[in-house]
C-alpha cells in the first residue's frame, strides 16, 4: 500500500513539474514578444503619430493619425452591425428556439464562422461586395468585421441568457408580463454584464485583423472618411510599412503594432473585470 502511495506521489509531482514547465515555456516567449514590442514600439511612441497622417516614401516626418481613425471607423461600424444581430440570435437560440430544430443548423453555422480563417471572410466580402461596387471601400472592411463580431457574440449571448435560472422567468410571467418583456427587462438585466464582455471580446479580435481588411477596405495614405472608398487603418498600414524598405516607416509599424496590442489589452481587462464582478454578484 506504501509504495503505491509513493508511486502516485511521484507521478503527482513530475506532472505538476511538467506543467509548470509548459506554462513557463509559454510565458517566457511571451514576455519576450510584449518587451520586443514595447522596446520598438515606445521608440517611435510621440504625438505626431496621432497628429499627422502616414508618411509618403523616403519621408522622414508623419504618423499613423489617418490610419487610427480609419481603424476605429471600420471597428465600431462593424460592432455596430455585428453586435445587435449576434444578440437577436443568441436570444433566439436561448429564449424561442432552445429546442427547435432549426437552433441546431443555426448553431452549426455559427460555429463553423467562430473557426472560420478571417482571410476566408474576407474573400467572401471581396467577392459579394467589393467586385458589385467595384472598388475597395471602409463599408466593405466594415461588413467583413461584422462577420467576424457575429458568432462571437451570438455564442455568449446565448451561453449567458441560458445561465439565467428558468424560475426567473416563470417568476416574472406568473406576474402576466409578456415573454418580451420577461426577456428585455428579467434575461437581459440578470445577463447584461455577460453580454457587454461578449461584445467587448468581439471587438478585442477583429481590432486587429489584417487579412480580411486587404480584400476589402485596402488602405488610404490619405485622409479619407468616405465609406465608398478604400480607408487607411493599422493593420493594414503595419503590414505594408514592415515590409518597406524604409525605416522610419518600419518604426511606425513598430508604434502602430504597440498600439493595437494596448487597445486589445484594455478591451481583454475591462472584459475580465466585468467578468469577475458578475461572479461576485
Amino acid at each position: 500500500m506504501m509504495s503505491l502511495y509513493a508511486t502516485r506521489r511521484r507521478r503527482d509531482v513530475i506532472i505538476r513539474v511538467l506543467c509548470v514547465a509548459a506554462a513557463g515555456f509559454g510565458l517566457m516567449w511571451l514576455t519576450l514578444i510584449l518587451f520586443t514590442l514595447l522596446w520598438n514600439g515606445l521608440a517611435g511612441l510621440h504625438l505626431s503619430v496621432f497628429t499627422q497622417m502616414t508618411p509618403p516614401p523616403g519621408s522622414k516626418t508623419g504618423g499613423l493619425a489617418n490610419a487610427i481613425v480609419g481603424s476605429l471607423v471600420m471597428t465600431v461600424i462593424g460592432v455596430g452591425i455585428g453586435a445587435p444581430l449576434g444578440l437577436f440570435a443568441g436570444t433566439y437560440l436561448a429564449e424561442y428556439g432552445r429546442h427547435e430544430k432549426l437552433s441546431f443548423y443555426v448553431r452549426f453555422i455559427n460555429d463553423i464562422l467562430l473557426s472560420a480563417p478571417s482571410i476566408v471572410i474576407g474573400l467572401f466580402i471581396y467577392s459579394a461586395v467589393v467586385v458589385p461596387m467595384g472598388g475597395f471601400s471602409a463599408l466593405a472592411g466594415s461588413l467583413a468585421l461584422a462577420v467576424i463580431v457575429t458568432p462571437v457574440v451570438v455564442r455568449t449571448t446565448e451561453d449567458m441568457l441560458r445561465l439565467v435560472p428558468d424560475q426567473v422567468r416563470e417568476a416574472a410571467a406568473a406576474l402576466g408580463l409578456p415573454r418580451s418583456l420577461v426577456i428585455r427587462r428579467i434575461a437581459y438585466r440578470a445577463a447584461r454584464t455577460g453580454l457587454i464582455t461578449g461584445i467587448l471580446l468581439a471587438t478585442a479580435r477583429v481590432a486587429g485583423e489584417t487579412a480580411p481588411l486587404l480584400f476589402t477596405a485596402l488602405s488610404n495614405q490619405f485622409w479619407s472618411l468616405s465609406l465608398s472608398q478604400p480607408m487607411a487603418n493599422l493593420p493594414v498600414t503595419i503590414n505594408n510599412f514592415v515590409q518597406s524598405p524604409y525605416e522610419y516607416w518600419r518604426q511606425l509599424a513598430w508604434t502602430g503594432a504597440l498600439l493595437i496590442t494596448l487597445a486589445v489589452l484594455a478591451l481583454n481587462i475591462v472584459a475580465r473585470l466585468l467578468g469577475a464582478e458578475r461572479k461576485t454578484k
